[in-house]
């Protein structure tokens, strides 16, 4: 085991000692602590309509994992890529960056409004803005349905009302609820997710 591998099993271990959480929601919740060094992120987490099973499942089925932005994009562990699965983010291209000017919109927004059709079955990842997740929350209400949402948009500005919209709905959902969040939180989420199914993997094998 490398140093880097212990530092992060005694982390672990430190922090689960703290949480009164079943597995494996316990699991999300220490890589969401781990992440942001702050105990009390784990009493804002919501576990909406099965999250964890829908969100592993998808992992293993090989599904797409769509951020909001490209900074919640790099922090994803690459192994989704093993299960058949990408990581994608729309902010930057052309398309998005036209649309967004023309509508007068964010490009977050205006990627996921152009971008819809890849949001069905995928595992939609925002931990920034929330605009993106008020229109997340739109097409949802509009009958697209992605596999599970993660919900952190960060911010004093509609992220604690667009964290609300999406759990509305019936769509399976990890939020941190109110203002905070933020690419840490987000990005510890997933990463908790792909680890589970790796482990679910192991226990089959």
């Amino acid at each position: 085991m490398s140093e880097g591998e212990e530092i992060e099993k005694k982390s672990f271990g430190i922090i689960g000692e703290r949480l009164d959480l079943p597995y494996p929601e316990r699991d999300i919740a220490i890589r969401v602590v781990h992440a942001t060094a702050d105990y009390t992120f784990a009493d804002l987490l919501v576990f909406h309509n099965n999250p964890v099973e829908s969100g592993v499942k998808a992992i293993r089925g090989g599904c797409d994992i769509i951020t909001d932005v490209n900074m919640v994009k790099a922090g994803i562990w690459r192994k989704i890529e093993d299960y058949g699965g990408s990581i994608a983010c729309f902010i930057s291209d052309e398309d998005t960056i036209s649309y967004a000017s023309e509508k007068g919109i964010t490009r977050a927004r205006a990627a996921f409004r152009i971008h819809r059709d890849r949001l069905e079955g995928s595992i939609v990842v925002v931990g920034n803005s929330p605009t993106a997740l008020l229109e997340l929350a739109e097409l949802i209400r509009d009958g697209v349905m992605p596999a599970m949402v993660v919900a952190a948009p960060v911010g004093f500005v509609k992220a604690k009302e667009s964290k609300e919209k999406v759990l509305e709905h019936p769509v399976p959902c990890i939020a941190v609820r109110g203002e905070r969040g933020g690419t840490p939180a987000a990005v510890a989420i997933t990463n908790a997710l792909i680890k589970l199914a790796e482990k679910n993997e192991e226990r089959e094998a």
